[in-house]
């Protein structure tokens, strides 16, 4: 007592100096843990709370696209490799009835607006030869839908013994 009497500080700033002193020390050993643990608690129960919607799932979303991936590749088919198929099929038919595909065009790109391709086709030979080609062709699953159908005649100019053949258009839909 004697050491704080020579130092001649008056004892109500040691009570302030004290009690800073005590409520500190309480922070720092049980009012900080609290606070971390009100903390931690408010982030769990939010997490709890996205769980339990069933729309956000991280897991399972990830794994149906892994999924999904998985069956697009095996499905993955070449468009020029699957064209050439079908129209090996179709020129089969055709010359099974002894019709000529005589005409098949390029890819036309007004034909191509939908999701499914639009193909045009024509055939050349004798009347009842090119209708049972087309009974033929809407017969075969493979040969793809057949959207419309147009016979004309097709003039030959430059050979005059050669006579006027007929031609039938075919639209067929593919998908």
């Amino acid at each position: 007592m004697r050491m704080l009497e020579k130092l001649k500080i008056k004892r109500d700033y040691l009570l302030i100096v004290g009690g800073f002193l005590l409520l500190l020390l309480c922070y720092q050993l049980a009012i900080k843990r609290t606070i971390e643990a009100w903390h931690q608690h408010q982030q769990l129960k939010k997490q709890v709370a996205r769980s339990a919607d069933l729309s956000y799932q991280p897991g399972y979303l990830e794994r149906k696209r892994l999924n999904l991936d998985k069956i697009l590749r095996h499905y993955n088919a070449d468009t020029t490799n699957l064209r050439s198929n079908l129209l090996s099929n179709i020129s089969s038919i055709a010359e099974e009835q002894n019709v000529v595909l005589s005409e098949v065009p390029g890819k036309d790109a007004s034909f191509n607006r939908s999701p499914f391709s639009l193909e045009k086709l024509s055939f050349e030979g004798d009347y009842f030869a090119l209708l049972k080609t087309l009974n033929k062709l809407q017969s075969t699953v493979q040969a793809g839908i057949i959207r419309s159908v147009s016979l004309h005649l097709k003039k030959n100019m430059g050979n005059i013994e050669k006579e006027n053949s007929l031609v039938m258009d075919v639209y067929f839909i593919f998908d």
